[in-house]
């Protein structure tokens, strides 16, 4: 236990150095003045500060309001050293945070029994501090193996969600990564951030319940089929929003509402404006911008640039402007995640050829 002794009498400096000494288990550092106590820290060590009240240049409570600017010293106990019994003194020390007093001339048999009780208060107070810690990190430790289990669990949900079709996984990736972007650049916090980048994913996993005749449907949907498509909203928040999670609860948000539009016309819930979750308003621009940007089996992939003027043309009306402006203020990020895309499916494509040297390009395997 270090003590802080501040004294500009070289005689009471020695005497409190002597009498700290025979404490148990505590070390003295003893200062001559106050601004030499200054010019030490922030870097000086000690868990109780002595200080005596009448010093020159600073009185023992200016020096002691100086020491506590530091954050580091805020809580430690002090006890000043005064021959005044004024109560006006007393009470400027008390306002100050003292704990303690000690009259001149110190009396070492008071000296002993008043500091060894200010050092078991000052021990109980850091043993109580070590656990707080302790319990802060295992608390952590505990939220980041449960913050695991849940990416785990998307991640397999969303393995699941894109098994009869492999671009289907990707989509969701995709999707994921430009959200995360417009998010970031629409001033979202950073762990928002992350959280819609890992729950994106699960937009679509309503479609888990769709038919095969029409998930798979090489062509057009029909009207009956299109609205049959537009139950997977509802559906995949069902799947989602009964876990105590809250990232699966996240998901359930997003996959009921990345079809809504700002103006209204959306499904399944027809809600517009900021009665969308922030989420889902987000999502539903990187969906769209994923779709136009990928070939799918009724249309050609559109270019970036005519996807980009198309999202842009529809702020404020199917999408929040804001998002809108947050996704332009993104795009170099995300056309950088594009490419990365397309490099991945590239070395794919080139490791499976590897793999099949004699197989047909576009041959189905049995």
């Amino acid at each position: 236990m270090r003590i802080l002794l501040v004294d500009d009498n070289s005689t009471n400096l020695k005497l409190l150095t002597k009498l700290v000494g025979k404490l148990d288990s505590c070390e003295a550092v003893p200062f001559a003045s106050p601004d030499a106590v200054l010019s030490a820290l922030p870097e000086l060590d000690f868990d109780i500060a002595i200080i005596d009240y009448q010093m020159p240049v600073y009185n023992g409570v200016e020096l002691y309001t100086e020491i506590v600017r530091f954050e580091k010293y805020a809580e430690v106990p002090v006890i000043f050293v005064t021959a005044d019994k004024d109560m006006t003194t007393r009470m400027a020390a008390l306002n100050a945070g003292a704990i303690d007093f000690l009259t001149k001339p110190v009396n070492p048999v008071e000296f002993q029994a008043r500091v060894q009780n200010i050092v078991s208060l000052a021990r109980a107070r850091r043993q109580l501090a070590d656990q707080a810690e302790w319990l802060r990190r295992e608390v952590e430790r505990a939220v980041g193996e449960l913050r695991e289990r849940e990416q785990e669990i998307i991640h397999r949900l969303t393995l699941a969600a894109g098994y009869k079709d492999p671009e289907t996984a990707r989509h969701t990736l995709r999707v994921a990564s430009y959200s995360e972007a417009i998010a970031i650049e629409l001033g979202l916090s950073p762990q928002l951030c992350h959280d819609i980048r890992l729950a994106a994913p699960m937009h679509d996993i309503g479609k888990v319940a769709m038919p095969d005749t029409v998930l798979l449907k090489q062509g057009r949907l029909t009207e009956a089929e299109y609205r049959q498509m537009q139950a997977h909203a509802e559906i995949g928040s069902d799947i989602l929003g009964r876990s105590h999670s809250s990232l699966l609860q996240l998901a359930s948000e997003i996959a009921a509402s990345h079809h809504e539009r700002w103006d209204g016309q959306g499904y399944p819930n027809r809600l517009s404006g900021t009665a969308i979750p922030i989420s889902g308003r987000i999502v539903c621009i990187a969906d769209n911008f994923d779709a136009l940007t990928t070939e799918r089996p009724y249309k050609p992939a559109w270019s970036f640039a005519r996807t980009v003027e198309h999202i842009l043309g529809r702020a404020g009306t199917q999408f929040d402007p804001d998002c809108v402006a947050a996704f332009e203020r993104a795009l170099p990020r995300i056309q950088a995640i594009m490419d990365q895309d397309r490099r991945e499916q590239a070395e794919e494509a080139e490791r499976a050829m590897a793999a099949s040297p004699d197989r047909i390009p576009g041959e189905r395997v049995a």
